[in-house]
């Protein structure tokens, strides 16, 4: 077979991504059909920006879903094909079975993987833990921060304290110390989660009491119910048998969450937080000083009824706009953490250990490196684009 020109690389990878367009498609006219129905969301689509940031983290986030299906990909991102090594994009393979994908769209890499499956893969790498990491981040930040902000003093001054300290901290040296085996065979990452995941359970908890305090027919089983199903997805996060930290037995236990992703997960969470926090504890010292939250203390409404149900929803709109722009934070530290090999392992086909693959050999072949960096720029583009449209909609409330 004769190698692919360049238009019909292009078309063949147009075609491979057949699922997403359709996805995309789909979302834009029922989002656009109904986005008066839909809040700041369907306000969204009144800004070009907004759109556009939008349809690149869909396109994204797609890919990823349906990559991990095996919707897009064209080969094993992790087989190795003899004669592949290096390959520029549009190479035939030497001898292609029945069924298998005659070409490499994107080339091979110095190992004869295919280029173009592990760039998709490893969106559905960021689609994982990148926004999770943010959520994750956000109950603690929200969870520390609304009581520092509402209450002050002491309280306030201790937890800006290990804010404050935590964020002197060099980012990278944190990571190189909480990846370095001898640390994890102590368990602190372990540990850490132990700790940092309990943040959500906590949030709910307080959330649904606040607000059904006065309904105790209603509230005590719905605690039990709600809480019961967030321990038992908590035990199942934090323990893992063989590790520092093993609880539930393996029958029960329903993630199997790889010790490198979890140290990564750990990290991203841990210090994302402190930056979380100080945003919230500002919102809320700026908020609890209107009238409404007032009106609401005259009424005796409780304090974490007010900060939960009338501070926080309105900073609403600052804390989307951070969420999206630090899931882009987030983003770009996996993908400066897999440069530098660090917490996933050294096959994963994240986009920052596959630039850091392709990096080795970058004066006589770019086109390993080019694909996931690429990929990385354009979702962080995105991300930051739609914090844009968000912030622009916000305003207008």
């Amino acid at each position: 077979m004769e190698p692919l020109t360049t238009v019909e690389i292009i078309t063949r990878v147009i075609y491979q991504f057949t699922s997403v367009w359709i996805a995309l498609i789909v979302l834009f006219a029922v989002s656009i059909a109904f986005k008066r129905r839909l809040g700041l969301y369907g306000k969204l689509f009144d800004s070009p920006i907004g759109m556009i940031g939008f349809g690149l983290v869909m396109f994204w986030v797609f890919t990823g879903v349906f990559g991990a299906l095996d919707l897009i990909v064209t080969h094993d991102p992790l087989a190795q094909i003899s004669g592949m090594k290096n390959k520029v994009p549009g190479t035939p393979l030497p001898s292609a079975e029945d069924g298998q994908y005659a070409w490499y769209l994107l080339g091979g890499d110095n190992l004869a993987r295919d280029v173009f499956s592990r760039m998709v893969k490893g969106a559905w790498v960021v689609v994982q833990i990148a926004p999770l990491a943010t959520l994750f981040a956000f109950m603690v930040g929200i969870t520390l921060g609304l009581p520092a902000g509402y209450y002050g003093g002491r309280l306030d001054t201790f937890l800006s304290f290990l804010a404050n300290l935590i964020l002197a901290f060099p980012v990278i040296l944190l990571f190189y110390l909480l990846v370095t085996p001898e640390i994890v065979a102590t368990g602190v990452p372990n540990y850490m989660a132990t700790v940092l995941f309990v943040f959500p359970i906590v949030f709910v908890g307080v959330l649904l009491n606040s607000r059904y305090y006065t309904q105790p027919t209603f509230r005590t089983p719905l605690l039990i119910v709600v809480l019961g199903v967030m321990l038992w997805l908590y035990l199942s996060l934090i323990s893992e048998v063989g590790s520092a930290v093993s609880i539930l037995p393996g029958v029960l236990d329903i993630f199997d969450i790889p010790g490198g992703i979890l140290v990564v997960f750990v990290s991203v969470v841990f210090v994302n937080s402190p930056t979380v926090f100080r945003i919230v504890r500002g919102l809320a010292m700026d908020i609890k000083t209107r009238d409404y939250v007032a009106a609401a203390q005259t009424r005796g409404e409780g304090p974490w009824y007010i900060m939960l149900w009338e501070i926080l929803p309105n900073a609403r709109g600052p804390l989307i706009v951070d969420f999206c722009l630090r899931i882009g934070y987030t983003t770009i530290l996996l993908g400066t953490l897999g440069f530098f090999g660090l917490g996933l392992p050294p096959e994963s086909p994240d986009w920052g250990s596959t630039i850091n693959e392709g990096r080795k050999l970058l004066s006589i072949y770019l086109h390993p490196a080019l694909p996931p960096a690429f990929a990385l720029l354009s979702l962080v583009l995105g991300l930051n684009l739609l914090a844009d449209g968000l912030r622009e909609e916000s305003l207008k409330d």
